[in-house]
């Protein structure tokens, strides 16, 4: 049947899928079938069956992605669908497993790590006939779940549901979310790891992406000398997401090689949109980086609100500030470094990481550009004078603390007259501020060099201001899912209504298109949402 057959094809229900499991069959598993915490050796995954929750209730769920899949909606909270979706029912053809993995945590390496909540259900083609894994996150214990209980709370959950449905929507490569499930029971989490533990409602998300898998799971295997299934686990991932290198490439070490420049390129793509969108992540540890170059993992990630080059919003980092905003991209090239160690045990011959490390670089720089240029509404930054005009500006916005989406937003609208006042020019700009006025005179002097310099080089283009407009507007969004906006509809679902969610989750589907009635979403972070939990920084508690 033809992509284009496939895609007229009616919604059918989870349960009539054809499962498939490649990853179970390419590769060795864990021999021990029970699920007890344990340190596990030369395997790749430990088959494990999702603990049941005692009242399963369908919180939401992604209508763009369900028809990607194919999927029709569960009908009801007893639909077969959806107690899978729980983890309370496992279909025919599904074989569920946590997947091995280790990392470096912070800059030092952990050891065995792996799925301590997330459990992938079976894999499946969607309407295109592309293979998409089901994982379930929040679905009881695993052999890695170490000293927790393999549960995931409301809170987490939901966040995690809308953005990575967000993040989608802006145009960054991610991992996505199908559905959000409250499972009717209690879990205790100490959220800021101050010895107040609370019980909090929990939840499941149905998490879906071509492949879960990360570095680290490349890295256990090498740290451990388990050459077989490491040369397993390297051949499945050519084979099932790289094939055209499968094909193309003759010898181990021209595939291996091959294969890392291909990850080297795609996480410079990522960065460079986490860069564009002023989305920090909050943990790029290497068991979260992603062997596809997806977004990985939504755990204490966050927006940036004031332009503040050094912030994270992870409490575990507030001393070090290893994953702050400005340095994800030295973060990255670190972590494909750590791969290139690990890789480096299956072809000892360091000349194709360093050439993929060249690699990341050069995209990463001419990305950031190509990104940057196209935020200013700018062909190109094409020489040192752009180059300067983009750090004035990075130093303007962190000494008036605007707010980095409303800023570039707000920019599209600057009049480009060489005679327009200097009210107006600021004028543009001043809804990015969180300050009445919006400026002081020392910070608005500066902004007037600054806006007066841009708007002269935009002239220089002769582009019409409404193609500048559509074109900044194309990538600059206008909502994305701040803390606060996620918090309060967070807040809203513990009480029951699902109302602030469902609006906000449909608002973040086009984030680049401004809606009157949206218009709140797109607001400034209030004072309120400061220093209130979950607003501004978070923990890795889920």
């Amino acid at each position: 049947m033809s992509v284009a057959a496939a895609a007229q094809r009616p919604l059918r229900p989870l349960t009539a899928v054809e499962f498939e499991d490649s990853f179970v069959r390419a590769l060795p598993a864990d021999p021990d079938s029970s699920n007890a915490v344990r340190q596990v050796r030369d395997a790749a995954y430990s088959l494990v069956t999702p603990t049941p929750v005692a009242r399963p209730r369908l919180l939401a769920w992604s209508e763009p992605l369900a028809e990607d899949l194919g999927l029709e909606r569960p009908r009801s909270d007893g639909d077969p669908a959806l107690l899978a979706l729980a983890g309370n029912l496992v279909l025919p053809g599904m074989r569920p497993y946590a997947a091995r993995y280790g990392g470096h945590q912070f800059g030092q390496w952990a050891g065995q790590l792996g799925d301590g909540r997330a459990i992938t259900l079976a894999e499946m083609r969607d309407r295109r006939g592309a293979r998409q894994e089901l994982q379930l996150k929040g679905a009881g214990r695993t052999p890695y779940s170490r000293f927790a209980d393999g549960r995931a709370v409301l809170r987490s959950s939901l966040r995690e549901f809308l953005c990575s449905e967000a993040m989608h929507h802006l145009g960054v490569p991610t991992t996505r979310a199908l559905s959000l499930v409250a499972t009717g029971e209690g879990v205790v989490r100490d959220m800021f790891y101050d010895g107040r533990p609370r019980t909090e409602p929990g939840a499941v998300v149905c998490r879906v992406a071509p492949s879960f898998l990360r570095f680290g799971n490349f890295e256990i295997h090498a740290a451990l000398g388990e050459r077989a299934t490491h040369h397993a686990l390297l051949e499945h991932v050519l084979d099932t997401h790289y094939p055209q290198i499968a094909r193309a490439a003759a010898s181990t070490e021209q595939r291996v090689g091959e294969l890392f420049a291909e990850v080297c390129r795609r996480t410079a793509v990522l960065i460079a949109h986490w860069m564009r969108v002023g989305f920090v992540h909050g943990v790029m540890n290497t068991d979260n980086m992603s062997i596809l170059g997806l977004t990985i993992d939504y755990g204490p990630y966050g927006w940036l609100e004031d332009y503040e080059p050094d912030w994270t919003p992870n409490t575990t980092d507030t001393e070090g500030r290893r994953y702050r905003f400005e340095a994800q991209p030295q973060i990255a090239q670190w972590n494909l470094a750590r791969l290139a160690s690990a890789l480096w045990e299956l072809v000892p011959d360091r000349a194709p990481f360093e050439d993929g490390l060249r690699t990341y670089r050069e995209t990463f720089e001419r990305h950031y550009r190509q990104i940057y240029a196209a935020k200013l509404g700018l062909a190109a930054l094409s020489d040192a004078d752009d180059e300067a005009l983009l750090a004035r500006m990075f130093e303007a916005m962190q000494a008036s603390a605007v707010d980095f989406t409303i800023f570039f937003r707000s920019l599209a609208g600057l009049p480009l007259a060489p005679d327009a006042s200097e009210d107006a020019l600021l004028a543009a700009i001043a809804p990015a501020s969180h300050t009445a006025p919006p400026f002081s005179a020392t910070v608005a002097r500066d902004w007037i060099e600054w806006l007066r310099s841009y708007a002269a080089r935009v002239r220089a283009e002769e582009v019409s201001a409404r193609t500048r407009q559509e074109r900044m507007n194309a990538v600059n969004p206008w909502i994305v899912p701040r803390n606060y906006l996620a918090q309060l509809a967070i807040d809203a679902a513990e009480q029951g209504d699902l109302a602030p969610l469902e609006r906000l989750h449909r608002a973040l589907q086009t984030p680049y298109v401004e809606r009157v009635a949206d218009a709140d979403l797109a607001a400034r972070r209030p004072d309120w949402a400061r220093r209130r939990p979950g607003c501004s920084m978070l923990s890795c508690s889920s």
